[in-house]
């Protein structure tokens, strides 16, 4: 093998993490701003012994429903060939009828379901995705990558062995082809060694280019692949940020598998939670049903996002080992205690639904008050922190809640909820409660104050949007109208969940903290989120516009913005 060829495949990105280097401290443009989407998604993929798997997807995906709204796609194979169906609406409207469903055969497949941001709400974003070389690969995404324009100009580049060309701004599509380019990268090391056989060696190269994909990669990514000649693949990023978990069932020629971000997808389909992929892993199904995993990220540690407990994931799901029901109800345990310090004259506890139930039943019961659904919830309307529009979601709020004069007449109220982001939804709350008669209206959020962004995959991309940017909790209680504010702490919102799981040293809370796992984002990035996409047409409740606030840099430094 020629000196340079050899130099090119062996250390193949140690050459494009040092090109990465080089272009991450040029200059970042304007074109470049506007391609930074950020997406909270929800994905499944299934393996069956025999059958189809459609069903089970369609039957997952209607429960992972609430990590997004806006579209849906699924792929099966029968190992040789692919089917796949994908567009926007929702898992329902997508797959409106059996025989849409029948045209998708195999006994694997993936399933997704997303929500639009900053990236374009067209179908043609909808995921899976898919690279017909090397082998034919789907894939489908839930995170965000922080390093995306860099990885794009990679595949740009005559680093990358095909200038791959990309068809959307989709993290998604650049993900897939950096994990395409590095296992056709192992594919030509193989074919120079004089013993290596490629149609042998499929697994190893897959293994070897989630290896070199993660040195590569930066931010949050749990994905599931369909590989042809591979099978049914899984990996999560080395600081398991999203959710990933993996099932199992007995089926009549042995085991099946599901893998899905949130294991409340197991049970209408009969699978078992066996535990969370984990950082930095990649889990392989083979066509034959053989669950083979390797770590790909030696320095791999747990650092979920926080976030996932309060509001994204589903109560009834079990995210690295911890229950997010009995995660909610810590949150109620923490909360009721500084409330007692308030020393508030208290009627009542009513939450806002749906998420905050489990804190507001146990807020409840720690202050012997009585709890009072005084909120009734349309359940025709979507979640309002989903819809992709400020004013959408400021009508929907209207039309989502209503309040109970019987309830709260005359009453002393306090009104817990799981999170205050915007405001927009919470100051409208406080307005409907007291045209309901109620005397007084306090607030407690189990969460504390949201003030930074969450890149990893979050809607939240933009400062000067929420609430609580820079202003201290007495500014917000006016702001939002209301006779009193308590947020939940840090330190506390941390303690619970290290009760439940002590294995987990460190969480995600960049967006109560700034403090990102990644230690990747500065000040430009943030600044560039603001002034592209959707953050740029967005409008806080708060104070007008100040300078933005101070940024962790890491070892306890903050630096303030220019």
């Amino acid at each position: 093998m020629p000196m340079g060829a050899k130099q090119w495949l062996a250390g193949g990105s140690r050459m494009q993490a040092a090109l990465l280097q080089q272009r991450a401290r040029a200059p970042v443009s304007r074109q470049q701003q506007r391609r930074l989407p950020v997406r909270m998604c929800g994905i499944i993929g299934v393996y069956k012994g025999e059958g189809n798997a459609n069903v089970e997807i369609y039957e997952g995906l209607l429960m992972l429903q609430h990590r997004g709204q806006d579209s849906a796609g699924m792929v099966t194979t029968n190992h040789e060939k692919f089917w796949e169906h994908k567009g926007n609406g929702l898992v329902k409207d997508v797959f409106n009828n059996q025989a849409l469903l029948d045209k998708l055969e195999g006994p694997v497949g993936i399933g997704h379901v997303r929500y639009p941001t900053a990236g374009s709400a067209s179908a043609q974003e909808a995921q899976p995705f898919f690279v017909n070389s090397p082998l034919g690969i789907y894939m489908i995404h839930n995170g965000n990558l922080t390093n995306t324009d860099q990885l794009r100009q990679l595949l740009n580049s005559s680093t990358s062995f095909f200038n791959r060309h990309l068809r959307t701004d989709s993290d998604s599509e650049v993900l897939l082809n950096i994990l395409a380019d590095e296992i056709h990268r192992a594919h030509q090391r193989c074919l120079f060694e004089a013993e290596c056989d490629p149609n042998k060696k499929k697994l190893d190269f897959v293994f070897e280019a989630c290896e070199t994909s993660m040195q590569l990669l930066r931010g949050a990514y749990s994905c599931i692949s369909l590989i042809k000649g591979v099978g049914l693949v899984a990996f999560r990023d080395p600081h398991g940020i999203r959710p990933l978990v993996l099932g199992r069932r007995q089926g009549r020629l042995g085991d099946e598998w599901c893998v899905a971000s949130e294991d409340c997808a197991f049970g209408p389909i009969g699978f078992e939670r066996v535990r969370d992929v984990r950082a930095g892993e990649m889990v392989i199904i083979t066509p034959e049903g053989k669950l083979v995993s390797r770590q790909c990220a030696e320095s791999a540690a747990t650092t979920p996002c926080i976030f996932e407990y309060i509001y994204l994931a589903r109560p009834d799901s079990v995210l690295n080992d911890i229950p997010v029901y009995n995660f909610q109800l810590g949150l109620g345990t923490r909360l009721a205690e500084r409330i007692k310090e308030k020393g508030w004259d208290i009627d009542l506890v009513c939450p806002v639904p749906d998420g905050s139930r489990p804190a507001a039943i146990q807020i409840s019961s720690e202050l012997g008050l009585p709890y009072r659904e005084g909120l009734v919830k349309n359940r025709y309307v979507g979640r309002t922190f989903i819809m992709p529009d400020q004013k959408l979601r400021e009508v929907s709020v209207r039309r989502k809640l209503n309040a109970m004069p019987a309830v709260f007449a005359g009453k002393k109220v306090l009104l817990i909820d799981d999170s205050i982001v915007r405001g927009t939804t919470m100051s409208q709350i406080v307005e409907m409660v007291r045209r309901a008669g109620a005397k007084k209206v306090y607030l407690a959020s189990a969460s504390p104050p949201v003030r930074y962004p969450n890149v990893y995959g979050v809607d939240l991309p933009t400062r000067n949007e929420f609430v609580a940017h820079e202003l201290t909790e007495e500014e917000i209680c006016k702001v939002l109208g209301a006779d009193g504010l308590l947020y939940q702490t840090v330190d506390d919102l941390i303690g619970v969940g290290k009760e439940l799981n002590p294995d987990i040293a460190e969480y995600d809370d960049s967006p109560f903290t700034g403090k990102y796992v990644t230690g990747d984002i500065n000040e430009a990035y943030l600044r560039n989120l603001e002034e592209s996409g959707r953050g740029s047409r967005r409008k806080g409740m708060g104070k007008k516009q100040r300078p933005p606030a101070a940024i962790y840099l890491g070892s306890n430094k903050f630096a303030t913005a220019a």
